[in-house]
């Protein structure tokens, strides 16, 4: 099956409703889109995976943690 669809003037393109209802898409969705060799367009759903990103200091509570959980546990000097 074929669609036609145009772009707007601001890169707007729009999917037809029953290709977005077939597969389950809803607004506020992100994509990645990526230019084929062969001069098609990939159009694939973007997957987002939490992240956190740690100060210094953070660091070095868990340094000063996990020395002293090694301590409570009698392994100071050795692999836990």
């Amino acid at each position: 099956m074929y669609d036609s669809v145009s772009i707007t003037e601001r890169g707007t393109l729009t999917l037809p409703a029953h290709l977005r209802k077939a597969m389950g898409l809803t607004g506020g969705q992100q994509f990645i889109i990526t230019a084929m060799p062969t001069g098609e367009l990939l159009l694939r759903p973007a997957t987002t995976i939490p992240m956190e990103v740690y100060s210094e200091e953070r660091i070095a509570e868990f340094a000063s943690e996990e020395a002293a959980i090694k301590t409570l546990l009698g392994t100071s000097h050795g692999a836990v």
